[in-house]
């Protein structure tokens, strides 16, 4: 191997099992095979020049695979504006069933999705997956009636399933602690810009008169050809992980995993770990964000599914109901990188998420108690509608949060996974509260998620409270075998540092030695739990 600079160090010194390098290199992260023992030099200009690097390549990919997923999901409500509930003779709640079966499909699908996430290259799955549901939202084009619409939605749910947890594991693999919020929020951001897009694209391509096709179906078949062109292109320029990265100099790949040393986190393994997953289900932090995230998407069902007949409802003609949803995804933008641009410079991911779920709590209130025949309200109602978007915030924030408290492949997978189950339970929930019967003003269902937002909020400082208990038990094994009980955590300087004490200090000296081990963040006495 060779000399990366820097002290090296035994790993076998301070091990709890007192397994051999061997053994550790087979059952530790891939980062091994490049890195070994050695502690690699990286300035900061190195860490700013291996960041745009990968920005450039994986951030991009990211960012237009997750938009395509987001506009694939999001055209459903402008094909039910354009005839879709007519022309396929939907009939009581079919409609809120079609919205409500992509979800089921992904929420079955989680346990395959965790495994596959692991086992399976992500140059291999994700092109795939991407493949499966543009050829599912092509397919609704062809759809007559109820029973296929729910067919093909339900593909379009299965192939979507592990979208949101494979791009957190990526985004976790590839960036520091403190740059992941922002990445989570470039990708996740798109759900604004799809918004956009698919307003405008449907106020565009609803206007085409054809005699072989209706408006919603030229919609649906458009979005889907796009997404099935885009499968072969990401096999192309994606790569599976830093050490096969081909962006990267076999130097730039020593510092680009040594840059993530203090996440504590992992760079990725392919063994599929089932003590990490029994761990995973007697964590209560677990079962929070699920809960976290249930409750959170119940809400954003509002906007997804029922956002465009809510705006139908307030007088507009179809088209300027599309039109209206383009300002309505512009906001959701704006708060998507505000919020996680604030987690970035405040740290505290649980306070900005709780700020952000006021405004939601204030836009349902006045959803609610507006009239709706009384014109001179719409403007508020419209306000109203739009505060909604501070909902989009939250999910980008929960998953960094996530993935920055969870160490381990295996883990991170099983993680994200049940977090993508509890946004599918929302997700099939949220559609449910809107009976038909109830429209234009659909009250009871807004009188309901505006209860979840407030419980919302109440269930984000639990998790604070039993994420300071685990840094306190960190604390305490630390101390039992010798370590610092507080030691300082660099992955969330802004900068990028290497600490000479690390290196220097007798009591630190092997600070940073399990960092590529594959270790859960219990197993993990480093660890740093994040607020």
């Amino acid at each position: 191997m060779a000399d990366f600079g820097k002290k090296s160090f035994t790993m076998g010194e301070h091990r709890e099992d007192g397994a051999s390098d061997d053994y550790m290199k087979q059952h530790g992260d891939r980062a091994l095979s490049i890195i070994g023992n050695q502690r690699v030099t990286l300035t900061e200009d190195d860490d700013k020049r291996i960041r745009r690097k990968t920005d450039k390549t994986i951030l991009a990919i990211l960012v237009w695979v997750y938009f395509l997923q987001i506009l694939d999901k999001s055209v459903l409500g402008y094909g039910a504006i354009f005839g879709l509930q007519t022309d396929t003779h939907l009939t009581g709640n079919q409609y809120s069933l079609i919205g409500s079966i992509a979800p089921i499909a992904q929420l079955a699908w989680q346990p395959f999705s965790s495994f596959l996430i692991v086992k399976v290259p992500h140059r291999i799955l994700m092109p795939t997956l991407c493949l499966g549901w543009g050829i599912a939202q092509a397919c609704m084009a062809a759809c007559t009636d109820f029973k296929s619409l729910m067919a093909a939605r339900f593909f379009l749910g299965l192939f979507e399933a592990g979208c949101l947890p494979l791009f957190s594991v990526i985004t976790s693999q590839w960036y520091r602690r403190a740059e992941q919020p922002v990445r989570v929020a470039c990708w996740y951001g798109t759900n604004g810009a799809a918004t956009m897009i698919a307003a405008a694209l449907s106020f565009g391509l609803g206007h085409i008169r054809s005699h072989l096709l209706q408006e919603w179906q030229i919609i649906f078949l458009f979005v889907g050809l796009i997404t099935i062109i885009t499968a072969p292109f990401i096999y192309w320029k994606l790569d599976n992980d830093i050490p096969s990265a081909r962006f990267l100099t076999e130097h730039e790949k020593a510092q680009a995993l040594e840059r993530l040393r203090a996440n504590q986190t992992g760079t990725g393994s392919r063994e599929f770990k089932w003590s990490h997953v029994l761990e995973t289900a007697l964590e209560p932090k677990t079962y929070i964000w699920i809960g976290l995230s249930l409750l959170l998407n119940v809400g954003a069902s509002v906007t997804n599914t029922f956002g465009p007949l809510v705006l139908a409802g307030l007088g507009y003609d179809k088209y300027i109901t599309s039109l209206l949803n383009i300002p309505f995804g512009a906001v959701q933008l704006i708060v998507i990188l505000l919020g996680s641009w604030a987690a970035y410079k405040i740290k505290y991911k649980s306070f900005v998420l709780a700020t952000f779920c006021l405004p939601v709590i204030a836009g349902l209130a006045m959803l609610y108690v507006l009239p709706r025949d009384d014109s001179s309200k719409q403007g508020a109602l419209l306000a109203g509608y739009y505060l909604l978007a501070f909902l989009f915030a939250g999910n980008p924030l929960i998953a960094s949060w996530i993935i920055s408290n969870t160490g381990g492949t295996t883990k991170k997978s099983v993680t994200m996974s049940l977090y993508n189950a509890g946004s599918s339970a929302g997700n099939i929930i949220g559609p449910l509260l809107f009976a038909k019967k109830d429209a234009p003003g659909y009250h009871p269902g807004l009188k309901k998620v505006l209860g979840i937002f407030v419980a919302l909020v109440a269930l984000v400082g639990i998790q604070v409270v039993d994420l300071w208990f685990l840094n306190k038990m960190q604390s305490r094994k630390r101390v039992a075998v010798g370590k610092p009980a507080k030691i300082k955590d660099l992955s969330m300087e802004n900068k990028y540092k290497q600490s000479e004490d690390d290196l220097e200090s007798s009591e630190q000296a092997h600070l940073g030695e399990k960092a590529f081990l594959d270790l859960s963040d219990g197993r993990n006495d480093e660890f740093v739990y994040l607020y």
